[in-house]
């Protein structure tokens, strides 16, 4: 079951429970045992001299032998120990820094996009639904997903700044559930640049960007889990080539943007899977249209509105 992203009530907040505090830890003595035999090492008793010098002259040299290869070793496994402690540290500072390299793309590519994505506001003849939409050219045009303007009567856009503009709606292209609304261009407006979809491998890193439950500028993570899925929104509507992925995608993210790391609009995130047993959204199985098939339909509805 496939679910859209759009009718939302104000959610609930739930608090952690308290973790409980761990247990002090036991300790048990090595005692030796009643019965047992006494094995305290007894102190050495001193050895009897030597009356021939030779004797002693040849045990200085054996001690002293002892003493340089003890040295030798000791030495030896300074070095072994120093390269191995030099090795661990180059390892983990590699991965430190690809770690915080990974950190900086993402917040690069969510600085680049975010500012795109609206909030839409939309009053039908039923009431009002919460989506997404992303700003993709000068004109002030903004794509989303033609569910969440389906029957509007009125819209309006909350920009990233939290001012609202009135959006116009262009055109619909029901068959592929896309739509385009407008707005008057602003001052340093930012528009998000289409990527192309064909380039993305499974397990690449993608990011979700919209107003999921209505709580505005939020961004998910997850990776691509699957592509070309073949998704069957309605009787009426097929969704061909789908992104899949487990960037958690929630009821207002609808029409938002799926982006990759280089900061590029991959997919419009529209739908996630239902699970039927619950008849509740399945975590982390949702579901974006290909960013290459939004060029196309994009464009075409431009040019037919005029």
């Amino acid at each position: 079951m496939l679910y859209k992203e759009t009718d939302i009530e104000h959610p609930y907040y739930y608090p952690y429970a308290p973790v409980p505090a761990p247990e002090a830890p036991s300790y048990q003595s090595f005692a030796t045992p009643e019965g047992a035999p006494d094995n305290t090492p007894q102190p050495p008793q001193e050895p009897q001299k030597q009356k021939r010098s030779g004797w002693r002259a040849g045990a200085i040299v054996a001690l002293a032998l002892v003493v340089l290869l003890v040295f030798g070793v000791g030495l030896f496994s300074g070095v072994v120990l120093f390269g191995n402690h030099k090795n661990a540290s180059t390892t983990t500072a590699s991965t430190t820094t690809t770690t915080t390299s990974a950190l900086t793309q993402q917040e690069a590519a969510i600085a680049k996009v975010e500012p795109a994505v609206v909030e839409l506001k939309v009053i039908t003849s039923q009431g009002e639904a919460i989506g997404s939409g992303v700003i993709i050219d000068s004109n002030g045009d903004i794509v989303t997903n033609n569910h969440v303007v389906e029957g509007a009567q009125s819209m309006q856009a909350l920009l990233s700044d939290g001012t609202t503009e009135t959006a116009q709606l262009v055109g619909t292209n029901t068959a592929n559930d896309l739509a385009v609304v407008r707005i008057a261009p602003f001052a340093h407006m930012t528009v998000a640049v289409l990527g192309n979809s064909s380039q993305l491998a499974v397990g690449e890193t993608v990011l979700a960007i919209g107003n999921p439950l209505g709580i505005n500028e939020t961004v998910t993570h997850g990776i691509v889990s699957a592509l070309n899925r073949t998704l069957p929104e309605s009787r009426t509507v097929t969704i061909p080539n789908a992104i899949q992925t487990d960037a958690p995608i929630n009821p207002g993210n609808s029409g938002g943007a799926l982006i990759n790391l280089r900061g590029q609009v991959i997919g419009i995130p529209t739908l996630t899977s239902v699970d039927p047993e619950f008849n509740t959204p399945a975590s982390g199985v949702g579901f974006a249209i290909p960013s290459n098939l939004v060029k196309t339909d994009v464009a075409q509805i431009i040019q037919q509105a005029g």
